[in-house]
């Protein structure tokens, strides 16, 4: 992308997402399901908790340093049994995996740094914000453009609604023979910065065996994807005759989950915030408590992206904000809006400097992190989720960031 983005000829993006039963989302879902449970217990622990799964057997590992005790492999198991593997045939399934946990306090050279700034340590503190130090070093960032009203890249938005219908008319019995695991991927097509029309869709839906014949079950199954979740999702106004579908490729999708593919907490970072639309810093969220900035520093530049986005100041924004480990404020923030932006670079840039606070203890106190409210975001997407009420999505700022504009101006 670059700064004409607004006056760029037609182009294609695509974006992926993947369903809960996915083995990457059902890690990331454990991970953030323990996190929660700690964290309701004791709200100051420090958890960064990885999830492994593979054929019949999850593995739970990390450093957590609470005062409490959790059940980790009992929440794991409620997990996978919320996410639908209930059934011996699937060949994973939550009371009958194996659950191996290998859990370590956090480092005591990295709480030193998070539990006693830089700031606070050189007596360079100016109030009890610059008291905490950043969890790590890194880059976070944060994005908004103004294509759907959640202000998400349309590819992404679409994307996470198909697998979400997915799992809708799975756990409803619309579609009984629906397994867990499931994918879909969105092509739309651009002109002049605008998406235009959609190229293309792509659902995997695993499936149980459906008792016909292999061209009559695969034709079954392509029409009701088609009919009970592509059309149930895709704004008309976006599809043209030429909007090409893909279902089930391969044109037989049973295997699958922890049977067919390990999974990892984190292997899902691009689904998780916008697609591919925007670049990555490359730290995941899930398992992490908010001292770890690549979550709460993400979610600010979330927050802040958006809130000037719906400020009219620019149609998409992307920011960057960088941290070292134990150190409280961060040591850039930048901004980049492809040429869209209504008022310079420079202005924009002084008023999120005013008007927003990016230390970590500022940033928890601001959207209050420190309970639970993690799990829900760990799959279909941690931004432009207007189903639940997620602190970093308001866009309380947008009203104060377009008035001191225009004064400016």
């Amino acid at each position: 992308m670059t700064n004409t983005f607004k006056n760029s000829p037609c182009y294609l993006i695509t974006s992926e997402s993947v369903a809960e039963g996915h083995p990457d989302k059902l890690c990331d879902q454990v991970s953030d399901a323990i996190l929660d449970s700690i964290i309701d217990k004791d709200p100051m622990a420090r958890v960064a908790c990885e999830t492994a799964v593979t054929n019949g057997l999850i593995i739970i590992m990390g450093e957590i340093t609470t005062e409490c005790y959790v059940d980790v492999a009992r929440i794991a198991r409620s997990v996978i049994k919320d996410i639908g593997y209930t059934k011996p045939e699937y060949g994973f399934h939550h009371q009958t995996c194996g659950v191996i946990a290998s859990i370590n306090e956090q480092s005591p050279d990295i709480a030193g740094g998070v539990n006693k700034s830089r700031e606070a340590r050189e007596a360079l503190e100016k109030d009890d914000f610059d008291r905490i130090g950043a969890g790590d070093q890194g880059m976070m960032i944060g994005f908004a453009c103004n294509e759907t009203p959640e202000l998400m890249p349309l590819s992404i938005s679409l994307a996470h609604k198909l697998c979400r219908q997915l799992a809708l008319v799975r756990k409803e019995n619309i579609l009984p023979y629906l397994r867990p695991d499931g994918k879909s991927q969105v092509t739309v097509e651009y002109a002049n910065g605008k998406p235009r029309r959609i190229d293309s869709v792509v659902i995997g839906a695993q499936h149980d065996e459906l008792g016909l014949e292999e061209k009559q079950g695969k034709e079954k199954l392509e029409a009701d994807i088609t009919r009970e979740v592509i059309n149930k999702v895709l704004p008309v106004e976006f599809v043209d005759s030429n909007t090409r579908y893909w279902i089930n490729t391969t044109g037989r999708f049973v295997v699958g989950g922890p049977v067919s593919d390990t999974g990892f907490t984190g292997r899902k970072i691009i689904v998780d915030t916008y697609g591919g639309i925007a670049r990555h810093g490359g730290g995941a969220f899930s398992g992490k408590d908010p001292t770890k900035v690549d979550r709460s520093g993400s979610y600010m530049a979330r927050y802040v992206a958006k809130n000037i986005v719906a400020a009219g100041l620019a149609d998409r924004l992307e920011i960057q904000i960088a941290y070292a480990i134990g150190v409280a404020r961060p040591l850039s923030v930048s901004i980049e809006a492809f040429g869209t932006a209504s008022i310079d670079n420079e202005t924009i840039l002084k008023l999120i400097h005013k008007h927003f606070d990016f230390r970590p203890g500022a940033i928890i106190h601001r959207f209050d992190l420190r309970k639970p409210l993690y799990r829900q975001v760990a799959a279909y997407g941690h931004f432009g989720r207007p189903d639940i009420n997620l602190p970093w999505e308001q866009t309380d700022m947008a009203d104060t960031l377009r008035d001191e504009a225009k004064r400016i101006a």
